[in-house]
């Protein structure tokens, strides 16, 4: 349950973003903002994350925009009524920073993703949130990029010491409900997956949570030392392409995708931009990754779990050892 004591006790001032110094973001979400007083959500908008964000990053590293810029940065849904904006960088260390931002009259979506070059397994930064006036949906963190319940050297170097951050936004942003155990082995012990109805205090907290591990993202690929060994970048590169290639079957938003933009474009977008590297990483196919998905005649079931098994509690205690009470 919620801790409402601990709510109060939050209190963060919050500056209004920083004027954006990277002109490709500026130019392109113009029109965005003249449409934001449709979406009423106490006049909260995801823009000032990705704000942060692309300043953060711009004041600790060379930031310019990745060729995928020219070709994904805005289109209009099928009905005229909602924009998709979209924003990609690339930088030393940096693969690819991409930022996917719908606005309609009924809700507001943010799918913001940072991924590390095959030469650094450091973890993969995610943020995903679904607004709308009454429910707020909230998936962040930082992915491992390897198995943290099976290599626990992996989960030593990169989460032992953020436990007491996950920590602190577990309490205030407490888990969701079910997750399947499927999906659980691409979060860390520190993924914050709630549900909350918006409001000024929440989405403070939020807005705190991912300045907070951002941060904490970027000090680890800051302090991150290349791989030299050709079959460990071979792992991180294989590892990395499983990612993507299982977010871009499963991944929870080709609904709206699908809806907002038409089944062809949904996939593009999923394949060449939200989860770009599917063809350049690797060639192994979702069903060579996950052959519990395959159909009698061949196809991918549909099913987000084959399993059945979900977790309605979060799965990891405060050391961050995973606790099965399912099993």
């Amino acid at each position: 349950m919620e801790s409402c004591s601990s709510l109060r006790s939050f209190c963060v001032t919050l500056k209004p973003p920083l004027l954006n110094s990277v002109g490709v973001f500026a130019s392109t979400h113009s029109s965005w903002r003249r449409k934001r007083a449709s979406f009423q959500v106490s006049a909260f908008s995801f823009q000032k994350f990705i704000h942060f964000a692309l300043n953060e990053t711009k004041r600790q590293t060379q930031l310019v925009p990745s060729p995928l810029q020219e070709k994904f940065n805005s289109m209009n849904s099928i009905d005229g009524k909602s924009e998709l904006q979209m924003l990609s960088f690339q930088a030393p260390k940096i693969r690819l920073l991409r930022s996917l931002s719908i606005e309609t009259e009924a809700m507001q979506v943010l799918d913001f993703t940072v991924f590390p070059e095959p030469e650094f397994d450091v973890p993969i930064f995610c943020a995903n949130f679904f607004a709308t006036t009454s429910t707020s949906i909230v998936v962040l963190d930082l992915n491992p990029l390897h198995d943290v319940i099976s290599q626990r050297d992996y989960k030593e170097r990169y989460y032992r010491s953020l436990m007491p951050l996950g920590l602190k936004y577990a309490e205030l942003l407490p888990w969701g409900g079910k997750l399947t155990s499927e999906s659980l082995k691409f979060f860390s012990p520190i993924v914050i997956w709630t549900r909350f109805t918006p409001s000024e205090l929440k989405n403070d907290v939020l807005y705190s949570a991912f300045t907070d591990y951002y941060k904490a993202w970027l000090k680890l690929i800051k302090q991150a030392v290349a791989e030299t060994d050709v079959s460990q970048i071979m792992s991180n590169r294989e590892a990395q392409h499983r990612y993507l290639t299982w977010r871009a079957e499963k991944d929870p938003g080709h609904g709206i995708l699908k809806k907002l933009a038409g089944e062809t474009m949904a996939k593009e977008l999923l394949r060449s931009f939200l989860f770009n590297g599917i063809d350049e990483l690797g060639s192994r196919t979702f069903l060579d990754y996950f052959p519990e998905y395959r159909c009698e005649d061949g196809t991918i079931n549909e099913k987000r779990s084959i399993v059945g098994k979900s977790f309605e509690n979060r799965p990891w205690d405060t050391r961050g050892e995973f606790i099965d009470k399912n099993s």
